[in-house]
């Protein structure tokens, strides 16, 4: 099949012609410049889709996918049963929440005591999993036993063994007057999640012993839940709430975006902006296009004019410049499409390597939470990152194109 005369002249102009590179080195220049720019913006948009699963997995680990509030006493056996029972939910556990005072070798910090259930806190938080030192198991065998976080425990200067004085905000009443409620508890575990609100701020204790310490026998304060897909928590929030009627008349039920909105919304910012500026660097290129088919334009207004004496129309001369830009952006598109899924997926190794010749750690675990960078696919960035420099390669040329296409022929062809 012959190509029509306008496209064949500007896929010719791409590369350079013998003994004239001139043609060559812009196509080139366009080329690398917007496979450059497409390369970048994917690697980037993986890598903080990475870090945002990771936190979320962190999150996940020992939040719930659903949490529902209520000052149950004596019949929350049945509503643990009840929201078990539903479709989708893997495991339920109760717990009592209370923020208390800790208190050890002169230290004191601020942090919140959840009383779990170890057994049922298994199925729904990945806690056992980040145990650093101990035995959940032991939290149930020991007396007034407590699993602590270990930025906490270094705070502090504790160990599994060591004991610990929780001050509670109910005071007790003496003859003397009120005096703060303590209670001294034994180190049976300490977990790390990477995440500086559970392990510098939370403190895990049996159930039973959380009642009788907060006096609230046979009490909680909610039911943590898990589900089968974390993406339906959402949807799962209503069904629970249309299912225990009711029953459920001042409670609170709220799922993990809920009680993490503020992160994940920052995370959301982040991207945003992160993605309006590197896609300046298309804009960029395209922007390079626009100067070098200007330059060529004009490097090669003797060949348009040849061209119109040939009586080839302006709306062909048009159409030379337009395939010549939008075939070159669209060479560059695709290579950087490609050269960004390559280093999105491999990321990883590439950043070893480099660690391991230079010798040194990007992301020192001594610092950071998440010393590894991860990254993470998503084809929905794909697509807009393709689109958006596809919009911009086609739109870049055409006012290249307008001016060949009223390049005054007789100027042109005055000095040939």
């Amino acid at each position: 099949m012959i190509a029509p005369v306008d496209w064949f002249i500007g896929i010719r102009y791409i590369y350079a012609r013998r003994g004239n590179h001139f043609s060559g080195f812009i196509s080139l220049t366009a080329i690398v410049a917007t496979a450059l720019g497409v390369t970048v913006l994917l690697t980037i948009l993986s890598i903080m889709n990475g870090f945002e699963g990771e936190v979320r997995d962190r999150i996940l680990g020992l939040a719930a996918h659903l949490e529902v509030d209520s000052a149950a006493r004596g019949d929350w056996q049945t509503m643990l049963k009840t929201i078990g029972a539903q479709p989708g939910v893997v495991a339920a556990a109760p717990y009592v929440s209370r923020d208390v005072l800790i208190a050890e070798r002169g230290a004191v910090r601020a942090v919140e005591v959840r009383g779990i259930d170890a057994a049922r806190e298994i199925g729904v938080t990945q806690l056992e999993a980040h145990l650093k030192a101990g035995s959940l198991a032991d939290l149930d065998k020991t007396p007034f036993g407590v699993v602590i976080g270990r930025e906490l425990a270094d705070s502090l200067g504790v160990s599994v063994g060591s004991r610990l004085t929780l001050i509670t905000p109910q005071p007790s009443v003496t003859p003397a007057g009120l005096v703060p409620r303590l209670k001294r508890f034994v180190v049976t575990g300490i977990f790390e999640f990477g995440l500086q609100e559970y392990d510098a701020g939370l403190v895990l204790i049996n159930l039973s012993d959380a009642q009788r310490l907060f006096r609230s026998p046979d009490a909680i304060d909610g039911v943590r839940i898990k589900l089968l897909d974390g993406g339906q928590a959402s949807a799962m929030k209503q069904h629970l709430a249309a299912v225990l009627g009711r029953d459920a008349q001042g409670d609170t039920i709220r799922d993990w975006t809920d009680t993490h909105r503020n992160l994940f919304r920052a995370l959301h910012i982040e991207k945003t902006v992160m993605f309006v500026i590197l896609a300046l660097a298309i804009g960029i290129a395209a922007f390079n296009v626009v100067s070098i088919l200007v330059v060529a334009v004009t490097d090669k207004r003797s060949d348009i004019a040849m061209l119109g004496s040939l009586g080839l129309e302006r709306r062909d001369i048009m159409w030379v410049f337009l395939v010549q830009g939008g075939v070159t952006g669209a060479i560059g598109v695709v290579a950087g499409v490609v050269c960004g899924a390559l280093l999105s997926a491999n990321i990883d190794v590439i950043v070893a390597a480099v660690e391991q010749l230079f010798g040194f750690k990007v992301l020192s675990p001594d610092v950071y939470y998440i010393s590894n960078i991860p990254s993470e696919l998503r084809g929905g960035d794909f697509i807009v990152t393709t689109v958006l420099a596809a919009l911009l390669s086609l739109a870049a040329p055409l006012y290249p194109a307008w001016l060949a296409a009223t390049t005054n022929l007789s100027e042109g062809l005055r000095h040939d």
